[in-house]
């Protein structure tokens, strides 16, 4: 459904709604929020509402720090947790100079301007992304978990079923159609996929969902997290990206007669992310602790591959049923749910793009268990390894044309330096394993 400044207005007055909270991430992909009344409103759709920007992660600088939040009428919804005697509603806003030029910080602008180099070769492209999580007891002190489920157990072993119906709910209230929800296989690890749509809106959705988690979470007592590894020994979360351009309503990826079902298209888009994969890797696993999920054995992709069956591969295409070529999509399994969604989807495009571009050849696919090759086997097939920490993620990115063409000098610089910072405070930190480890030996 399209929605447009005269329908926010007539919601808001029918509703009684009494807040309404403007919402836009920055380059972390921290979601950054402020409330307007109903009196504000029509000026906010119309001109945007200012904002000192300096204070804002990856924003302006003190002496170019004022921005404008333009609300975006097609994302206006009541936030159902906030009950019915005040009522409150958000819309995600697009960040723009006070001369009302774009502003290049703005992530979701970013993602706008890749999905527009999409759309100029005829492309949209569609995301279905299935983010992981963990409830815990706490936020504090070591992660205590809710049960000791496994992978698609029910109750009693999985004691949050009613804390994901919950979130389901909510979230299809808000608008955002759920695939399906499950106990993961660590414990208290857990997992919602949404129904795939356009990239933006996607994107729009992967934010609100965190925040439903957490706020749920919250609401009952318990702590919802989207770290990568909290749980030494245990499968850390992935959010396992779908993916596809579409030509009109015809799905680009399929072919009917390659025995792959996958177009020239296709292949090509599989080639440009294997081939970019080092460099987009900070984008898609931005964090330290990424760096602890994506090791061998704990069905996390290390592994530059693909293939169709085998979850040890980076890229995975689900296989074709008879009937379902607009299913036809690949799935890309290194990024994690911490990351900032609309810069990972604008790096996926532009790898899978420059691949259709330069019509990169795709190679064959590893369908063996590559955890279970050895070092010489994985290097005699050519099989390379995602970087190992977040220093060499950064150090691949860094020297990216693609990666910097795709998110702009802004956001480019800003991002290498706050993961700089990053790496620095974590290389001098002295971590408990230190202590326990040498203290009492050296």
């Amino acid at each position: 459904m399209t929605k447009d400044k005269e329908y926010v207005l007539k919601m808001v007055k029918d509703q009684n709604v009494r807040f309404i909270r403007l919402w836009f991430t920055d380059v972390l992909g921290f979601l950054k929020s402020f409330a307007i009344t109903p009196g504000e409103l029509e000026g906010a759709l119309e001109e945007g509402m200012g904002f000192d920007g300096s204070s804002i992660e990856g924003f302006a600088r003190i002496e170019e720090s004022d921005m404008v939040a333009l609300p975006d009428p097609n994302t206006f919804c009541i936030l159902p947790w906030r009950g019915t005697e005040t009522p409150v509603a958000r819309m995600f806003c697009d960040i723009k100079q006070p001369d009302g030029t774009p502003y290049d910080g703005d992530p979701r602008h970013i993602l706008r301007l890749m999905l527009k180099k999409a759309a100029e070769k005829g492309y949209t492209f569609y995301t279905g992304p299935e983010l992981e999580f963990f409830f815990f007891k706490s936020q504090d002190g070591p992660p205590i978990t809710l049960d000791r489920g496994g992978y698609f157990d029910l109750t009693p072993l999985d004691v949050a079923s009613d804390l994901r119906k919950e979130i389901v709910l909510t979230l299809e209230e808000m608008g955002i159609v759920v695939e399906y929800s499950h106990h993961e296989v660590a414990p208290s690890q857990h997992e919602i996929d949404l129904r795939y749509t356009d990239a933006l809106t996607m994107a729009d959705n992967a934010m609100t969902y965190r925040l439903v988690v957490k706020e749920i979470a919250m609401r009952n007592g318990v702590y919802g997290t989207f770290m990568p590894k909290p749980l030494f020994g245990q499968n850390g979360s992935g959010m396992h990206c779908h993916q596809s351009l579409f030509k009109g309503d015809k799905n680009a990826f399929f072919d009917a007669r390659d025995e792959y079902h996958l177009s020239r298209e296709g292949k090509s888009y599989i080639a440009g992310i294997l081939r970019h994969a080092k460099e987009i890797c900070s984008v898609l696993s931005q964090w330290v602790n990424s760096y602890k999920r994506l090791v061998p054995g704990y069905e996390a992709p290390v592994y530059i591959s693909w293939a169709r069956r085998n979850r040890s591969a980076l890229v995975r295409v689900p296989m074709y049923k008879p009937g379902k070529e607009k299913a036809t999509r690949i799935e890309l399994r290194s990024p994690d749910p911490a990351c900032n969604p609309y810069l990972a989807f604008a790096v996926m495009l532009a790898a899978g793009l420059k691949g259709i571009e330069e019509k990169y050849d795709l190679p064959d696919p590893i369908e063996e268990d590559i955890f279970q090759m050895s070092e010489a086997e994985r290097e005699r097939r050519g099989i390379k390894s995602l970087p190992g920490s977040l220093y060499e993620a950064v150090c691949e990115t860094e020297k990216s044309e693609l990666v910097k063409e795709a998110l702009g000098d802004h956001i480019f610089n800003k991002f290498i330096e706050n993961k700089r910072i990053e790496w620095d405070n974590y290389r001098i930190h002295i971590s408990q394993f230190e202590l326990e480890r040498y203290l009492p030996i050296l």
